[in-house]
Order: structure tokens, then C-alpha cells, then sequence
């Protein structure tokens, strides 16, 4: 087919080698999704930014962020890290299509400000005192910089700010062409690997070139200024969930039933969204580390 378009300490170190030679991938943007996410935003960073993230990742990261970026997924389940279970994902009420942070942030039990807007917003803010140096210990600069990247790909992730009684479309079954799946998998990974597979000769890179492309000078091009716009992290976080919902609604959700068949309409309709949300979250990520790690006084207006 032709191509369509053109789109820490050492104890923290040993335990992140462990888990990612032992866990099982989770759920999440696939991890191409998180990769290309992570390689989009290392590659818009400012040279300060870019000092800081390569001193923040562990030494066998060989200063690639990208490398990382599905950690968060990996170690979800483990007893010391299952409190961030909650902090993929926003469930909002069922057929709303809104979301709203004072109804919707929280976890499974109703504690406040548990769900992936509440989690950049804190990872933010531990990460604005980087520069205070080694000395302050109040925070792992590293975890918080990892889980940073990570939830600003969940958030991109339309089905991450899905309905509550499916799970943002985990329990919704079908078939993506000839295999099983289902509909929060379908926009996870299912699309992003049939892209690559169709159109990449399923080389990650190539993908990319052509996500950032279009960012350069490309399709998106004119809209990436409005992307980056945020003087106050909380609303534009909001703003970012609120586009999912949105998206999930119009376009994920939208004539989907359980036990059908998804194949090319919905491939070929709804794969350009998928990599333009990639591609956002890319550059909002990098808008943040920006903003945290830079040598200007410009920052957010308000940091909780």
C-alpha cells in the first residue's frame, strides 16, 4: 500500500534493571507509542533540558529517555509501586463526553487527585526542584522524570479518558481484522503496529521521521505553537483530557460494538488521530521539561 501521508541511587537503578527484565508489558500507549512519544520530545529539548534529563537517567540508559518511557507500565503492579496503578487513566461517567477534574480525578476508593492529570501535575512539581540541587532529598528526581514522560503519553492516549463502566473500552471484545482484541488495545497498540506494518515495513524509525516531519513542516506544522501554549500546567493538563474525551467520543467509541469486526475504515480513519496525538504529546512533554529544566525565569503560573 502506499504511504497516505507524511505524518538516582544505585538501589533504584538495580530494582529498575529487574523489572524491566521481568515484568510483563501492561497496559498503556503500546510501547512504540510511548517510545515515539518520548523520542519526539528529547529531540525539541533546550540545551539545559537536555543536560538535566541525561543526568537524570540511570548511567545504562545511555542518556535516552526514550528507553524508559514504558517503565511506568512494567512496574505498576509491583507491591511498592501499586499506588500508581490509578495514575494511567481518567474514568469519566458513562455517554458524558466531559471531563471535569474535581469529578473525575480520583481512584477506584474516591482518594482525591489520584488519576493521570493529578499525576503530571505532582511529577511537575517534585521535578521544579531540581534545581536545588543533590542536596534535596525530598524527591527521586529520576522516578519523577520517568513517570512524567510516561503519564504525558497516557493522557494523549484517547481511551486513557475513557467510560467507566467499560473501562475505557478494556472490556469492549472484537476483532482487529483476523485476531481478537479489544477496543482500548485497538487504540493502544493494534493501530500503530498495522500502521507500521502497512506503510513502515515495520521500522519504528521511519515512522518517526514521518511524526516529526509534519511537526517541522509539515501538516501540523501551524498548529505547533498552539500546542506548546500553557502558562499554568493545571488547565492545560485539563485541556489535554478534555481532547481525549473527546476524541474517544467522536471517533473511538463511535458505531463500536462488542464482538464485531474492526478493519480498514476504521484503520485507515482513524490512524492519522493516533499519530497526531503521539506527536502532541511529544511536544507538550518537551514544552514541560522546557519550562522545568530551563534557564529562564519563564515557568508555570502556579506549581502545587
Amino acid at each position: 500500500m502506499a504511504k497516505l501521508w507524511r505524518l538516582s541511587s544505585f538501589g533504584f537503578v538495580l530494582f529498575l534493571g529487574l523489572a524491566l527484565m521481568l515484568l510483563p508489558r501492561t497496559q498503556g500507549w503500546s510501547k512504540e507509542g510511548h517510545i515515539l512519544t518520548c523520542r519526539i520530545a528529547q529531540g525539541l529539548l533546550e540545551p539545559e533540558a537536555a543536560e538535566a534529563v541525561e543526568n537524570l537517567l540511570p548511567q545504562h540508559a545511555n542518556g535516552d529517555l526514550s528507553s524508559l518511557c514504558v517503565w511506568p507500565d512494567q512496574i505498576r503492579h509491583w507491591y511498592r509501586y501499586r499506588w500508581t496503578s490509578p495514575l494511567h487513566f481518567i474514568d469519566t461517567p458513562d455517554d458524558a463526553c466531559t471531563y471535569d477534574y474535581s469529578r473525575d480525578c480520583h481512584d477506584p476508593h474516591g482518594v482525591k487527585n489520584m488519576c493521570v492529570v493529578g499525576a503530571i501535575q505532582n511529577f511537575t512539581s517534585q521535578l521544579l526542584h531540581f534545581r536545588e540541587g543533590t542536596s534535596d532529598r525530598r524527591h527521586n528526581m529520576t522516578e519523577a522524570l520517568l513517570f512524567l514522560s510516561h503519564f504525558m503519553g497516557d493522557v494523549h492516549q484517547p481511551m486513557h479518558v475513557g467510560f467507566t463502566s467499560d473501562q475505557g473500552g478494556n472490556t469492549i471484545a472484537l476483532r482487529w481484522f483476523r485476531h481478537k482484541s479489544n477496543l482500548h488495545h485497538v487504540w493502544d497498540r493494534e493501530i500503530v503496529l498495522t500502521a507500521l506494518k502497512d506503510y513502515y515495513e515495520k521500522d519504528l524509525d521511519n515512522l518517526q521521521e514521518d511524526i516529526v516531519g509534519n511537526i517541522t513542516d509539515g501538516i501540523w506544522f501551524d498548529d505547533v505553537a498552539s500546542w506548546k501554549e500553557c502558562d499554568d500546567l493545571l488547565p492545560c493538563l485539563n485541556k489535554y483530557a478534555t481532547e481525549s474525551i473527546n476524541i474517544a467520543c467522536k471517533w473511538a467509541y463511535k458505531g463500536v460494538e462488542s464482538g464485531q469486526t474492526l478493519a480498514d475504515e476504521y484503520f485507515n480513519s482513524r490512524m492519522p488521530i493516533v499519530m497526531k496525538r503521539i506527536a502532541q504529546g511529544g511536544v507538550r512533554l518537551a514544552m514541560i521539561l522546557n519550562k522545568v529544566f530551563g534557564e529562564s525565569e519563564e515557568g508555570f503560573a502556579t506549581a502545587t
